[in-house]
């Protein structure tokens, strides 16, 4: 049986993210692929961070190099990384190591069964971390954007009331959140989708105005 590592990751430091379902869901499928799981991987860090800086995904891949790890497990590719060019250097360091990358949303994976790389596998991970790299800058645009809107008006930056967190704090804590709903999902479907309660999403909804 080949061997696998599972790395879990979610962007939220406190108790409001949980790296359960990711971690479920890939030992799932690790018995369906008949992939011995030797080791599980999980860190609350955000996306936004380089990937030199997340001990979790380092500790990962080396434990992977130093063991002759086959696979390595991954919910999503932005789970990986939200920069493009870090993840295509990362998906190098796989390839370079013989170590495949599963990755589940997008059920790709990196090398085939003779450990070469899939044929459209570069080409997909260029495009799809380009594309997420995109849509987390234009997240942010917005979010500035709708901050200078905020303040024009007479909104106040900075901590809120009751709260230990500025504005722009809450923004990036949120992001995932404000993203879905300005993209027109409903606030059960966000909530579901980013793994946080109803409540939490009516909130975000209520104090960014959106």
């Amino acid at each position: 049986m080949q061997t696998s590592v599972i790395y879990a990751r979610v962007s939220s430091v406190g108790d409001r993210q949980s790296t359960e379902r990711q971690v479920i869901d890939l030992r799932e499928y690790a018995d369906y692929a008949k992939l011995e799981v030797k080791e599980v991987f999980e860190e609350h860090i955000s996306g936004a961070k380089k990937n030199d800086e997340r001990e979790g995904l380092t500790n990962a891949i080396a434990y992977c190099k130093a063991n002759k790890i086959h696979t390595l497990l991954v919910s999503e590719l932005s789970r990986v990384g939200r920069n493009a060019f870090e993840v295509l250097a990362t998906v190098k360091d796989l390839v370079d190591n013989g170590i495949n990358l599963y990755m589940q949303k997008e059920q790709l994976n990196l090398l085939d069964a003779d450990g070469k790389p899939t044929m459209f596998a570069p080409i997909m991970i260029a495009t799809l971390s380009t594309c997420a790299q995109l849509e987390r800058e234009n997240i942010k645009f917005r979010l500035n954007s709708g901050l200078k809107a905020y303040v024009a008006k007479g909104g106040r930056v900075g901590r809120m009331k009751g709260s230990v967190k500025t504005l722009e704090q809450r923004a990036e804590e949120y992001r995932d959140i404000i993203a879905y709903l300005k993209k027109g999902y409903s606030i059960r479907v966000t909530a579901k989708l980013c793994e946080k309660s109803i409540s939490t999403v009516q909130r975000v909804k209520k104090d960014f105005q959106l």
